[in-house]
C-alpha cells in the first residue's frame, strides 16, 4: 500500500504516513465519514482551527511566531486562515443581504445630503460587497509597510514576516467582526454604525495588543507606537483620498456631486 499523498510505502497497520505525515483514508467517502472528518476539524475542542482562534486573543506572539519559525502543523497556517477569513466574510454579506439588507444601507440621512452623495455612498457599498477580499488582501501589504515605517529602527521582523503578522490580524479581526455585524443588523444596526462604534476601534486595539505581544513593549511604548502608527495611517488616508478624488474627477462622478451640491443649495435659498 502506498500513501495517496506522496507514494510512499506504507505498512498494512500505519494510521499514518511516516513520511508526510498524512492520515491513512481506508474508507470509502460516505456522508457520515464527511461529516465526521468535518466535525474533526472544525467542532472538536482540539482541533486546529479553534486553537488558532482562541490563542491569536490570548497569545497571539505564539501563533505567529510559531509559523514565522517553521511549526506548521499545531495551528492553521496563516493562508488557510486568511482564506478561512475571506470565505466567513463572504458569507456575512450573504446573510445581510439576504435576511438583512437594510444593514448595508450606508447613505447617511439629513437635510445637506443631496441624491448624488446618497447614490454615490451605495456604489461604493457595493464596491466593497463586489470586491471584499481584493480589499482585504490589499490591505496586508499597506498595513505591513505601515508598520516597517513605525518600526523602522527594530529589525526584529522583515517585511514578509510583517506581511505574515498582518494577514493573521486581519483574518483574526475579519472573522470576529462578521460574528458582531450579523449579531448587530440584528438590532437594526448599519454596517457604518456598526465599524464606527466596534470594528475600528476593534481593530486598532487589537493590533496594538497583537504587536505589544510580538515585539515585547512596555505600556507606555505600545502608546507611542499605536499614535505614530495612527498618524502614518492618517497619512496614508490622504493619499488615497487625493486618489479617490482624482478617479471620481476622471470618471465624472465628482462633477456631478459638485453640481447636485450647488443645485440643492439654489433650491434651499429659493425656498
Amino acid at each position: 500500500m502506498n500513501c495517496k499523498n506522496c507514494l510512499t510505502n506504507l505498512k498494512d497497520t500505519d494510521d499514518f504516513c511516516n513520511a508526510c505525515g498524512a492520515k491513512i483514508i481506508r474508507k470509502r467517502l460516505t456522508t457520515r465519514n464527511l461529516f465526521a472528518h468535518f466535525s474533526e476539524q472544525f467542532l472538536n475542542y482540539d482541533n486546529k482551527f479553534l486553537q488558532t482562534f482562541v490563542q491569536l486573543f490570548t497569545k497571539p506572539e505564539v501563533v505567529i511566531e510559531s509559523y514565522i519559525n517553521g511549526t506548521r502543523k499545531k495551528y492553521v497556517n496563516v493562508i488557510s486562515y486568511f482564506a478561512i477569513a475571506i470565505t466567513i466574510s463572504g458569507l456575512q454579506m450573504y446573510i445581510l443581504n439576504k435576511f438583512f439588507p437594510d444593514a448595508l444601507d450606508v447613505a447617511f440621512s439629513g437635510s445637506e445630503v443631496t441624491e448624488a452623495e446618497v447614490a454615490m455612498q451605495r456604489k461604493n457599498m457595493q464596491f466593497i460587497q463586489e470586491y471584499q477580499s481584493i480589499i482585504m488582501m490589499f490591505f496586508v501589504p499597506v498595513y505591513a509597510l505601515m508598520a516597517k515605517v513605525v518600526f523602522f529602527k527594530n529589525k526584529t521582523f522583515n517585511y514578509t514576516e510583517l506581511l505574515v503578522i498582518f494577514m493573521y490580524i486581519l483574518s483574526q479581526m475579519t472573522i470576529v467582526g462578521a460574528i458582531i455585524i450579523i449579531i448587530s443588523a440584528n438590532f437594526g444596526q448599519t454596517i457604518a454604525g456598526i465599524g464606527a462604534m466596534i470594528s475600528i476601534p476593534m481593530q486598532i486595539i487589537y493590533s496594538a495588543f497583537c504587536l505589544k505581544r510580538l515585539y515585547d513593549l512596555d505600556l507606555f511604548q505600545i502608546i507611542i507606537k499605536t499614535t505614530l502608527f495612527l498618524i502614518v495611517l492618517g497619512v496614508f488616508f490622504i493619499l488615497f483620498s487625493i486618489v479617490g478624488v482624482g478617479v471620481m474627477y476622471l470618471t465624472g462622478d465628482l462633477q456631478e456631486i459638485i453640481e447636485a451640491q450647488k443645485a440643492a443649495r439654489e433650491a434651499a435659498s429659493g425656498v
